[in-house]
């Protein structure tokens, strides 16, 4: 009985330390690339090619640097911001008011079109490229900010109302209608009463379309063509089509990625809270 019970406890502590020890192997095999980049970035460009290689060469901002010197880097990263922090506002404003409708309004054929909105997502990006350059050239907005943030909001709109309307539909009703009665408008009710409770929600989908915004690429890539629209993740293509006595800016392509990292980084990490509360009350139904 006894020579059982020792043999279950190491069978348990072995099963345990297999466990531990794929984390810690899937941990290094996630966390190498980003090593590889914040090296490359802080590591003068001779230091990338030498043999044998330079683990830990002596840190330099240099690259930085030569980026503002060589590019209009500070311009791609206000562009990037704005680009960002424009096309999520947009999406979630246009998403929030969408999702409250099919929620809470009944109309005609609002399960259909719920469906149409859910199939959209369906359409390869690449596939509207041509189609969306017509209109934004038939609306001027070719080459703009607010171009491209059109076209990635209405992307990212559906599925935003999708989920918003899960969060929207779990909040009591009779909690608006004893607003209603006491004479609170609907701007009263969407603002006061139902924003408060969704706002978990309404973070974590603005930090997923931050991000998505953030790192988009083909849209800027195919609707901007000068430097006051481009944005970061343009930036690296163009830096890779451009060459140095030692091959591809390597050095230069890495500080690109790691200034782009940078912001979604820390914004994961202030809001991490708020993403696992939206997360947890949108699976609960």
């Amino acid at each position: 009985m006894v020579k059982s019970e020792v043999a279950r406890a190491w069978g348990f502590k072995g099963s345990a330390i297999v466990v531990y020890l794929s984390f810690l192997v899937f941990t290094l095999i996630v966390l190498l690339p980003v090593y590889w980049m914040v090296r490359s970035s802080l590591a003068p460009a001779a230091d990338l090619i030498k043999v044998p290689l330079v683990y830990f060469p002596r840190p330099t901002l240099r690259n930085f640097q030569t980026l503002v010197e060589q590019v209009p880097f500070l311009q791609y990263v206000r562009n990037s911001l704005a680009y960002a922090v424009a096309t999520t506002l947009t999406t979630l404003v246009v998403s929030y008011l969408a999702a409250y409708a099919f929620a809470r309004i009944p109309f005609p054929h609002s399960g259909l079109l719920m469906w149409t909105l859910v199939l959209s997502m369906a359409l390869p990006d690449v596939g509207t490229i041509v189609p969306l350059y017509r209109v934004l050239k038939n609306l001027h907005l070719l080459d703009t900010i607010a171009g491209i943030t059109l076209v990635l909001s209405s992307t990212l709109t559906p599925f935003t109302v999708w989920v918003l309307v899960s969060f929207i539909k779990q909040v009591p009703y009779e909690i608006e209608e004893a607003a209603i009665i006491d004479g609170a408008s609907l701007p009263r009710v969407l603002w006061h009463i139902l924003l408060p409770v969704t706002m978990p929600g309404l973070v974590t989908m603005g930090l997923i379309n931050f991000i998505n915004a953030w790192n988009n690429l083909l849209y800027p890539l195919s609707f901007t063509t000068s430097p006051s629209s481009k944005t970061l993740s343009v930036a690296i293509t163009e830096i890779f089509a451009g060459y140095s006595p030692w091959g591809k800016p390597w050095e230069l392509i890495m500080t690109v990625g790691v200034t782009m990292t940078i912001p979604v980084v820390i914004l994961v990490l202030f809001s991490q809270r708020a993403i696992v509360r939206g997360l947890i009350a949108g699976a609960i139904k």
